[in-house]
């Protein structure tokens, strides 16, 4: 009997630790990024044949009144809402089901609407990302604050490029590569993401302002969550007695802003990696997929559900960004093409559509497959 009981304790904890976690992290993003594209939709006078959490067979679901089909699906790594006129869950246009469509259907049948319409509707989905993890950062600085310490320099190691750039104990940070800091989180934050790239940075010195220049230097840190990542650092120590670190306080309206700018901190550093990601200056194994979420998920999980809610936002903007690069089938591939039927002011020729959307489908499943392969076997 126990020879039995110890693997089933094991799948139980594997399932309640790794699991349930990462089932409630993705199903939030994806439910929250669906909605967006559905409720501005449904503004828009489009009508909606299904809103889907998953993809392939069906779990369970219902059918409102307006003739929506709510469903899970069997398989949780993603979603989709099939418009009117919609040939399948990618949206993609088809000259046959237009033409097919009965009288009452093509007034509110997706590609029959004017081209702002739909780029609201397809734009609704990475923006309602963006805007729950405004809403989340909003909510942790209204509840919990935030502790923040003067960018202020106590100590320069010995050997490192600050040193080499001539920074010194002492000197407050004023602002890096023309960026203005008002905190030490600030200058770590515009610093940790340029390994390699040189730096212009302004620090102040007995009143004096003082420009120099450095190069951030890669190294390997764990994470709270047990990742390891590569950042840069050039060799500067901050401290209590000049970082003067206290716990700085939100009402409503400060926390929206605040959370605001922190969303917007977290889409610069994730473009910004992507770019040094394509130009081959940074390591791909930063790059996860499912399995990789999912151990975050549940690393987040045995932490607290704070960081779990963390995660959340910080996935659903990765999720945005995504949605939002220029490939069909992505919501990006859809504005491009809108963004073109605007300028010609007539819609792309269907053969074109429907060869580029093809080309975009293979180009999405093999970084699906070299996320996966990174996950398992790559790095």
């Amino acid at each position: 009997m126990a020879d039995i009981a110890i693997p089933l304790i094991g799948l139980g904890n594997f399932l309640l630790g790794t699991i349930v976690p990462f089932l409630f992290v993705l199903t939030v993003v994806v439910f929250v990024h669906e909605m967006g594209h559905y409720l501005v939709g449904r503004w828009c006078g489009i009508g909606v044949r299904a809103f889907s959490i998953g993809f392939g067979p069906e779990l369970f679901g219902f059918t409102d009144r307006r003739g929506t089909r709510w469903r899970f699906a069997a398989i949780p790594l993603g979603g989709y809402v099939k418009f009117v006129g919609d040939v399948g869950a990618a949206s993609r246009p088809d000259a046959d089901a237009v033409e097919a469509l009965s009288e009452e259907e093509r007034p509110v049948a997706f590609h029959t609407q004017p081209v702002w319409r739909r780029a609201a509707t397809v734009f609704a989905g990475p923006l309602f990302n963006f805007l729950l993890a405004i809403v989340v950062f909003a909510v942790m600085f209204t509840v919990f604050g935030r502790y923040v310490a003067d960018p202020m320099v106590a100590e320069v190691r010995p050997g490192s490029p600050a040193q080499e750039a001539g920074i010194e104990p002492g000197d407050r940070f004023v602002s890096v590569d023309g960026v203005p800091v008002e905190t030490f989180a600030d200058v770590q934050r515009l610093i940790s993401g340029r390994a390699g790239d040189r730096l212009t940075i302004v620090v102040e010195r007995d009143g004096r302002l003082i420009e120099t220049q450095a190069t951030p230097q890669a190294t390997e840190q764990t994470d709270a969550l047990g990742n390891t990542i590569k950042i840069g650092i050039i060799g500067v120590v901050n401290n209590e007695a000049l970082g003067q670190p206290r716990l700085v306080e939100y009402g409503p309206m400060e926390a929206l802003v605040a959370g605001t700018q922190e969303t917007w901190n977290v889409i610069a550093r994730t473009g910004q990696f992507l770019k040094r990601l394509v130009a081959g200056r940074e390591d791909r194994c930063q790059l996860g997929g499912p399995v990789k979420i999912a151990d975050m998920a549940g690393r987040a999980a045995d932490l607290g559900f704070v960081w779990l809610v963390q995660l959340v936002a910080l996935l659903s903007v990765g999720i945005g960004i995504l949605n939002l690069l220029p490939i069909p089938p992505l919501d990006g591939g859809h504005l491009l093409f809108y963004g073109i039927e605007a300028i010609l002011r007539r819609p792309v020729p269907w053969q074109v559509v429907d060869a580029v959307y093809r080309a975009g489908m293979i180009m999405v499943l093999m970084f699906m497959a070299f996320v996966f392969w990174n996950d398992l076997f790559g790095c």
